[in-house]
């Protein structure tokens, strides 16, 4: 006779599917986690870079713009006969922002160029050639007109002056340099008081009133920069100083 044992029976333990899950979860996580991490480290450096630019006034110069292209530190491109010269004069803002005078569009007086100034700025020039004789600023409230009046004096006949106030021009403007600018084309330089706006090209020796010449008054119900007026500028053409 065939005996059966009949017992506990160990059976295998089922998979536990809810851990399996989890387990797996957690590694996508973590693969996840490592690779935020690397692009972070492989793209912080630059998105820095990028804001430090902006902040600092550089990032204008790495990302391209649509805007046209500047006409440089002179504005005005003027063209002009053969036997003539072009120029540009604007004057002061204020006591901000300072005068700007160019001669063929090239820039020959400005803040680029660090040889502007308060009080009365001037450019002197060969009439023949156009060439640059000599660049100066003058302080009329606390320097001195002295130097003024000897550069005035030296000027050659033939030579074109153009000139630009700049905060305060007249203070210290006395009646010897006020003559010597008069003689040069001048008719505003007459009446320039404290903190007027006045632009002039003129030549020595032409014996006639300048007909490139602006002025504006300080008053301060029409002042535009609450103590001094509007800038003001004028352009045109000179013509050479006859052979």
């Amino acid at each position: 006779m065939l005996t059966v044992r009949v017992g506990k029976t160990k059976m295998a333990r089922r998979p536990n599917f809810s851990a399996k899950l989890l387990l797996k979860y957690m590694l996508v996580l973590v693969s996840a986690a490592a690779l935020l991490t690397l692009l972070l480290q492989n793209y912080s450096i630059p998105f820095k870079d990028e804001l430090r630019r902006a902040l600092s006034g550089d990032f204008q110069k790495s990302v391209p713009t649509s805007r046209a292209p500047s006409k440089g530190p002179c504005d005005v491109v003027r063209d002009c006969p053969e036997d003539h010269f072009s120029f540009f004069v604007r004057s002061g803002a204020a006591n901000v922002v300072a005068p700007k005078i160019c001669l063929q569009n090239k820039l020959v007086l400005g803040t680029v160029l660090n040889n502007a100034g308060v009080g009365i700025n001037i450019v002197i020039i060969n009439g023949k050639t156009g060439d640059v004789v000599k660049t100066a600023h003058f302080d009329m409230y606390s320097g001195d007109v002295k130097p003024l009046v000897e550069l005035l004096k030296s000027i050659e006949t033939g030579a074109v002056v153009l000139m630009a106030s700049y905060d305060e021009p007249a203070t210290k403007l006395n009646e010897e340099a006020r003559k010597l600018i008069a003689e040069l084309g001048s008719v505003s330089v007459k009446s320039l008081g404290f903190r007027d706006n006045w632009v002039f090209v003129g030549g020595k020796g032409a014996s006639v009133h300048s007909n490139f010449e602006k002025y504006l008054k300080n008053d301060n119900a029409k002042n535009k920069y609450e103590n001094w007026p509007e800038l003001i500028e004028i352009q045109g053409c000179i013509p050479k100083y006859p052979e």
